[in-house]
């Protein structure tokens, strides 16, 4: 099994920053592409950013230029840094990795989520 924990969410006002952190663990033969999602309240799950295991970063035109996707290989995790937030990024946020497991070959996994709150 493959687990996903999240920490670096809170509160913060509007024009403010956090980092997000992301750690897998577990029986990880190789991770490929991994990303972050969000749910603001009362609305679906969306695509925040995504990197691939070459580094190649891809983000919602929402929040580009204001967050940062990176990946520190030796460690497999994932970081979101988050600059100049707006109330309209409120919500909880959520790592996902595409993983080549050693026991159960290639599946997603999720991490439990983590609530930012911006206040304006």
């Amino acid at each position: 099994q493959v687990q996903l924990v999240e920490s670096g969410g809170g509160l913060v006002q509007a024009g403010g920053s956090l980092k997000l952190s992301c750690a897998a663990s577990g029986s990880i033969f190789r991770i490929n592409a991994m990303g972050w999602y969000r749910q603001p309240p009362g609305k679906q799950r969306e695509l925040v950013a995504t990197i691939t295991s070459d580094d190649i970063t891809n983000y919602v035109d929402s929040v580009k230029g204001r967050f940062t996707i990176s990946r520190d290989h030796a460690k497999n995790t994932v970081y979101l840094q988050m600059n100049s937030l707006k109330p309209e990024d409120t919500g909880v946020y959520y790592c996902d990795a595409l993983v080549t497991t050693t026991t159960l070959g290639k599946r997603v996994y999720w991490g439990q989520g983590t609530q930012v709150t911006v206040s304006s």
